[in-house]
């Protein structure tokens, strides 16, 4: 087989995992909004999928360099980490999970994926080199997934946004900022200290350092809705497992078999789009929920064009540089 038949085939291959990968990243939203509906309380939901998360990654640690560098950097240096793990997990899933109970998983997914283009939004306040500009083109392309954002929110409210809506809304905007941020803030540290670690050990030592922060949440949520019901626990190991370990691990393995390949990298993370169209039907066949119609229908329309706009600017503008590619890849493949 002659090179660029390999690379195509390999460039297929990537869209087709990070496709799987975005259906496993799906069913936070829809398992999420299940425990909302079943009465489950948002800080339970929460802490459940980290504190299970950290046992389900323990057996992958062998195959992704140990966790003895990633626990000796918390020790090094726990309040960055603390700091870190505070922003881009306890924070950023406290509002997701809040959020889940304002609406359909549709609606949720959809809102989120403004995470998509945060990072880079973000890049000014917390890089002081060639990192922090912003494309022109971004500032377009966040501009048009806000649009459908808000169309979302406003197709589902029925053309106003009460109270709720605007509070559920500034969650969801919130939390796709938090994930990016916490990540960055992360990356900047083990630059300036040269510390050595893979993604996985990052993931890793990030739901360890987290920990302490998440007990006193689950004591929150004991004194306010008392212990939490087995199947709310279910959906949360569900949630752990299925985007905390399977999703992450696809993506990485994705975005990892690209690297080099601009346009393939960009393709296969434009697959987050699915994100919304699994969302909703899975809303729909396992929820019950109503389809996204009028004006959330064309909503969903433009947040997902504005994520395939975003793969291609990645495509365009890192083709040739792997520093630029890099610097534009979206934060779950960080």
């Amino acid at each position: 087989m002659n090179a660029p038949a390999a690379d195509t085939r390999r460039a297929l291959a990537a869209v087709a995992i990070a496709l799987a990968s975005a259906l496993f990243f799906t069913l936070t939203y829809v398992l999420n909004r299940a425990s909302a509906t079943g009465g489950g309380h948002w800080a339970w939901t929460a802490s459940l999928r980290y504190f299970i998360t950290l046992p389900l990654l323990l057996p992958l640690m062998p195959w992704q360099g140990g966790m003895a560098p990633a626990w000796r950097a918390i020790r090094a240096h726990p309040w960055a980490w603390l700091r870190c793990s505070a922003i881009g997990f306890v924070v950023f899933y406290l509002l997701l999970s809040y959020a889940a109970g304002s609406g359909p998983s549709w609606l949720v997914a959809g809102s989120f994926q403004f995470t998509v283009i945060a990072g880079m939004l973000l890049a000014p306040f917390i890089y002081r080199d060639a990192r922090r500009r912003i494309p022109l083109a971004a500032l377009g392309i966040g501009a048009v997934i806000f649009a459908g954002v808000l169309l979302l929110q406003l197709g589902h409210a029925r053309g106003a946004l009460d109270r709720a809506g605007w509070i559920a809304l500034a969650c969801l905007l919130a939390a796709a900022f938090m994930f990016p941020l916490g990540n960055r803030l992360l990356l900047l540290h083990l630059e300036r200290t040269g510390e050595q670690l893979n993604a996985t050990q990052r993931v890793f030592g990030m739901t360890l350092a987290s920990q302490p922060l998440w007990i006193l949440i689950a004591a929150f949520a004991w004194q306010q809705a008392g212990t939490p019901p087995a199947a709310q626990a279910w959906m949360a190991a569900g949630v752990a497992l299925s985007a905390g370990v399977i999703a992450t691990i696809l993506f990485f393995q994705a975005t990892g078999m690209v690297r080099d390949n601009p346009v393939a990298l960009g393709a296969a993370e434009a697959m987050q789009a699915a994100e919304l169209l699994f969302a909703t039907l899975l809303g729909v066949a396992f929820l019950h929920e109503a389809w996204p119609s009028g004006v959330a229908a064309w909503g969903a329309l433009l947040v997902i064009l504005g994520i395939v706009a975003f793969a291609r600017l990645v495509a365009r503008r890192s083709a040739g540089s792997l520093p630029r590619t890099r610097a534009l890849r979206t934060d779950r493949g960080a």
